[in-house]
C-alpha cells in the first residue's frame, strides 16, 4: 500500500505551489521596463495575427 498522505496538507502544498506560480507571473509582467513590455506586446499581437491567418475557412 501508499503511504498515508493528509489530505489537508495536500490541499495546501497544491494551493501553496499555484500561489507561487502565479507570483511569478506577476514579477514577470510588472518587473519589467516599458520597452520589455511594448515588446511582449507586440509579440503577442504577431502570434495572434499568425494564428488567425492560419485558420481554415470551413
Amino acid at each position: 500500500m501508499g503511504e498515508v498522505v493528509s489530505l489537508n496538507r495536500a490541499r495546501k502544498e497544491r494551493a501553496r505551489a499555484a500561489a507561487k506560480a502565479t507570483a511569478a507571473a506577476n514579477r514577470a509582467s510588472h518587473g519589467s521596463t516599458k520597452a520589455e513590455r511594448a515588446k511582449t506586446a507586440r509579440e503577442r499581437e504577431r502570434a495572434a495575427r499568425l494564428l488567425d491567418g492560419a485558420k481554415r475557412e470551413d
